[in-house]
């Protein structure tokens, strides 16, 4: 396969003018399949059949190949087939049934406890916009609630003297404690801001207002976030849902029962409150290798 190799490269590069860059990728990446096919006993590409592919793709998971790695592959041996199909040396493409991997999802971004301190201190508290940013901040680490049931919360599922909100997801819903201090920030919203923003109307029953007195919108959230994340010098791309993954970190951190996190997060499983708990040990491990005297 080595000829026809050279002659889809030259081809790429004289009639789709790649850059080198794509062009040495490509090259990679099939002369890799060509190695693997050689140690399997095939040597000409009309042998290589879809079976073939599949066990290739498994073997480069097993390698460990992460998706990005195993989209290049894909796109560099499609490319090349596809090429061999033109020219009439294959009779099928044995990688038209090769999925797309997913692409890696980046770990979680958790913040320490001493950068939520700085976050939640960011908004003016002696303007009303910074009272109700107060709150929203409160309320999202205090519960780690999602966006979607943020906005979604009304003036009605807030029981502050009960210690707790009511969160609907859906046609789901679940009880979810408030701590003290959202509490009382919720509070000092409700009774000095909220009904400035509503402009003495009653007709928007959302708990948390824009300033045109509407319900705030997943954008504004995110907005007021980055905003204070900003303010709060705190790196990376800390989202609402930033505050979800430190809010269920921290509860394990301190020893609270993962069934229990996993009830106030409202998973239906336990496999998705689990990856808190690997996240969690991870943590550890870092902060004991950067911080015991005899961990180097």
């Amino acid at each position: 396969m080595e000829t026809e190799l050279q002659s889809f490269i030259q081809d790429a590069s004289y009639e789709r003018s790649l850059s080198d860059n794509t062009l040495a990728s490509y090259e990679r990446d099939v002369r890799h399949f060509i190695r693997y096919a050689a140690e399997s006993g095939i040597f000409t590409a009309r042998d290589v059949k879809k079976h073939h592919m599949a066990r290739y793709w498994l073997v480069l998971r097993q390698e460990g190949r992460k998706n990005a790695s195993l989209s290049r592959y894909r796109v560099s041996l499609r490319a090349f087939f596809r090429y061999l199909m033109d020219k009439h040396l294959v009779d099928a493409d044995p990688t038209s049934e090769m999925d797309a991997p997913k692409p890696d999802s980046p770990p979680p971004l958790i913040i320490s406890a001493e950068q939520v301190e700085r976050l939640l201190a960011a908004p003016e508290r002696t303007e009303p916009i910074g009272i109700r940013d107060t709150a929203i901040l409160e309320t999202l680490y205090a519960t780690g609630i999602r966006v979607s049931e943020l906005i979604a919360l009304e003036v009605t599922d807030v029981h502050i003297s009960l210690g707790f909100i009511r969160c609907a997801a859906g046609s789901k819903e679940r009880i979810v404690p408030i701590g003290r201090s959202a509490g009382a920030a919720i509070e000092t919203y409700l009774h000095s801001v909220r009904t400035v923003l509503s402009r003495g109307e009653t007709l928007e029953q959302a708990l948390f207002l824009n300033r045109r007195g509407e319900r705030m919108t997943r954008q504004g959230l995110w907005k007021i976030v980055k905003k204070y994340a900003l303010a709060a010098g705190i790196e990376g791309e800390l989202t609402p849902h930033s505050l979800r993954h430190s809010f269920a970190a921290h509860l394990l951190e301190n020893g609270a029962d993962v069934r229990a996190v996993q009830e106030m997060l409202g998973h239906a499983g336990l496999a998705a409150t689990q990856k808190y708990v690997q996240l969690t040990k991870s943590r550890m491990k870092e902060v004991y290798e950067r911080s015991h005297p005899r961990a180097k």
